[in-house]
């Protein structure tokens, strides 16, 4: 086979990583200075780099993320807010996952509660598995949809395989008998099998309130609490603190007395 010809069936088996490393070797001239075994080796890289790379992008698109930005190495440790560095970054290795515990984030709007479980289902995502993202609003509000098009199987499925589900903004609207009922069928399926994320502005011992239904709340907090990481940030609001920051420099146009002002970094918003 030719190298025109290897190239191009290269391609047609979609090994474009594999192909373009191809090129450039011939480009380089490289067959006397490296054996066979080289070539493949760089080739067969990669191949994977961009396979990987092309999974990672899936996976980011089907997890729907509400800040699709935030990673693990963009949160705001500097932040004034009560978050315990070293127990969060642990959680970046995975092993949560692997063991299927759960993450508990509760505290005030506005202290980065959805950027930091946006963070872990991007990690979650670099450690190639599945994630999903919901506002609980959204959440219910699908499912329903899905029951009158008769398609809530499938989506009880999607959400019941997915690795980690993140449900973001627990409360405060009391669950209605279908809401909650909906949800012990998803924590069930769900729990020592995946793991899950939970945010709300409400301490975790309201959320008995929130399901409304003494029994049920029994059930399902007991399979969301038992084993699960528990994060609960105080602080002023992000939000606030970046509106005031984009403000400053309006303040630095008139200065007084000469004194001297300067705009704070921004912090990240959760």
């Amino acid at each position: 086979m030719t190298t025109n010809a290897t190239y191009e069936a290269l391609r047609s088996l979609k090994l474009d990583g594999m192909a373009d490393v191809f090129a450039e070797l011939l480009s380089q001239d490289m067959k006397g200075t490296q054996d066979p075994s080289q070539w493949i080796s760089h080739m067969v890289a990669r191949e994977k780099s961009m396979r990987d790379a092309k999974r990672l992008q899936s996976r980011l698109r089907m997890a729907k993320f509400r800040e699709p930005d935030a990673t693990m190495d963009t949160v705001d440790f500097n932040a004034e807010r009560t978050l315990d560095r070293a127990a969060f970054e642990a959680l970046g290795d995975g092993s949560w996952i692997k063991s299927h515990r759960t993450v508990l984030m509760t505290g005030p709007c506005g202290v980065g509660k959805s950027f930091l479980a946006c963070a872990l289902g991007h990690e979650a995502c670099k450690l190639d598995n599945s994630v999903l993202y919901f506002r609980m609003p959204q959440l219910f509000t699908e499912l329903a949809t899905a029951k009158a098009n008769n398609i809530y199987d499938r989506l009880f499925k999607r959400i019941a395989r997915a690795e980690v589900l993140i449900l973001d903004d627990w409360g405060p609207d009391l669950m209605t008998a279908t809401q909650r009922r909906d949800l012990m069928e998803i924590v069930d399926a769900r729990y020592e099998r995946k793991s899950t994320v939970i945010t709300s502005q409400l301490p975790v011992e309201q959320w008995y309130d929130i399901i409304s239904d003494p029994t049920l709340a029994d059930a399902i907090l007991d399979r969301l609490v038992h084993q699960a990481f528990r994060f609960e940030i105080s602080g002023p609001s992000m939000r606030k603190a970046t509106v005031e920051a984009e403000a400053e420099p309006a303040a630095i146009r008139k200065p007084s007395f000469g004194r001297l002002l300067s705009r704070p970094a921004h912090p990240h918003n959760g």
